[in-house]
């Protein structure tokens, strides 16, 4: 039977951290069902979801702990279960650009939590404006919005918190 864990990775960047990670799994005869894999400063971090029977998992641990202990990675390994569908929810996604200041990743995860809307996934990044070079941020998100919530006044009450934080948004349903 398929169990499933929650793997995530954390460590120094380096050209094939992600063959090393990843051939262990292999190895280990696991497979990976999801995963998010980025550079944060000059560090590395992996988040990935995993699946195997339960000797795969074990060895997978006991391997991973030898590629951290050679290789200035550390691992966390969490044992998990399938997420439940919510089938009363609406896909939807959320783009923000301003110039960057602190809070707005915070303003927007107290606007949905205050709305029952679940974010599902969150993307960030800091950039440069390309003219004049000011500091940037940019939210990427994917929400799910109960559908007992009425959009258009989500919609409304949404951009008044955008025009408060000074934020360039949308929000939008997912296109299949």
């Amino acid at each position: 039977m398929s169990q499933l864990i929650v793997l995530s990775a954390i460590g120094t960047d380096r050209t094939g951290v992600v063959q090393d990670i990843t051939k262990v799994i292999m190895a280990c005869d696991g497979n990976i069902e999801e995963s998010r894999m980025t550079t944060l400063g000059a560090e590395f971090a992996m988040l990935m979801l995993v699946s195997g029977n339960w000797h795969t998992l074990n060895k997978l641990e006991r391997e991973l702990e030898k590629l951290g202990e050679g290789d200035n990675l550390t691992f966390t390994i969490r044992k998990t279960g399938q997420r439940p569908v919510k089938e009363d929810r609406m896909p939807y996604m959320v783009d923000v650009v301003a110039l960057d200041h602190q809070g707005i990743v915070f303003g927007l995860a107290n606007f949905f939590a205050a709305q029952d809307v679940e974010i599902a996934d969150v993307a960030t990044r800091s950039y440069a404006a390309a003219h004049t070079g000011a500091p940037m941020f940019a939210v990427q998100m994917a929400v799910n919005i109960p559908s007992s919530v009425h959009i258009a006044q989500l919609r409304d009450e949404f951009l008044e918190l955008c025009d408060r934080l000074n934020l360039d948004a949308i929000l939008e349903p997912v296109k299949a």
